[in-house]
């Protein structure tokens, strides 16, 4: 699996960025040192000249690569999905059972990052945390509709839905595959998050993981 990831190349929605940041070594060093940054600091503090500073770079040469940090942070969520949709197909691929693949994927989307795949220059272990902290954020603006019908959640609603499928094929009869899948990725980083911050609302610690809660309400609900 490291191999595989290791020469991986993920796409993102072109209008996201103004220059694919992956065409250059600049590029990469504000992708990289971005989530550097933002893992430190947390985006509201974030700003392209912090970043500017750090890679001893002009403020002005990260807005040829991103008009706005809403939009560096819709890349690094777009490209956190797009790695987790990888891993989804990689690593359910050669299960046939099907209820045995869903648990595998209900694992996959919910599990801590605990191993950094060491794909080019970002960090997924320091990414995952900036996900469950700040990815709310690249959705939750007045910009939201027109932003989705430009297809930049295109690979967020691509991991819901494979995840969507995968329900339906376990149970095709269930009614509420979509909510349940979304409730699933969604909630996953929502108790990562409380399990961080808020432990006494979540029953999800170290004696019982987010993959146990989220197999058992998923199983519990389409009667497997």
């Amino acid at each position: 699996m490291k191999n595989l990831l290791s020469n991986l190349k993920l796409s993102v929605p072109e209008k996201i960025y103004i220059k694919d940041p992956e065409s250059s070594d600049l590029g990469k060093r504000i992708v990289q040192n971005s989530i550097v940054l933002i893992d430190e600091i947390g985006f509201e503090n974030f700003t392209f000249k912090k970043l500017g500073t750090l890679i001893n770079s002009n403020e002005s040469s990260i807005y040829r690569y991103f008009e706005s940090k809403h939009k560096l942070l819709l890349y690094l969520s777009s490209w956190y999905w797009a790695w987790m949709e990888y891993r989804l197909v990689i690593e359910t691929y050669s299960i046939s059972d099907k209820t045995e693949k869903l648990k595998q994927a209900i694992n996959i989307v919910s599990r801590t990052i605990e191993e950094d795949a060491s794909i080019s220059h970002i960090n997924e272990i320091v990414l995952n945390r900036i996900i469950i902290n700040e990815n709310s954020k690249s959705f939750l603006t007045k910009e939201v509709d027109q932003e989705n019908k430009e297809g930049y959640f295109v690979i967020y609603k691509r991991v819901v839905h494979r995840l969507r499928d995968m329900i339906l094929d376990t149970s095709p009869n269930y009614k509420f595959a979509a909510s349940l899948a979304s409730t699933i990725i969604d909630g996953s980083l929502h108790q990562h998050f409380l399990k961080d911050h808020f432990s006494s609302i979540t029953d999800c610690n170290s004696n019982a993981s987010l993959n146990d809660f989220f197999v058992n309400l998923v199983l519990n609900n389409i009667k497997v």
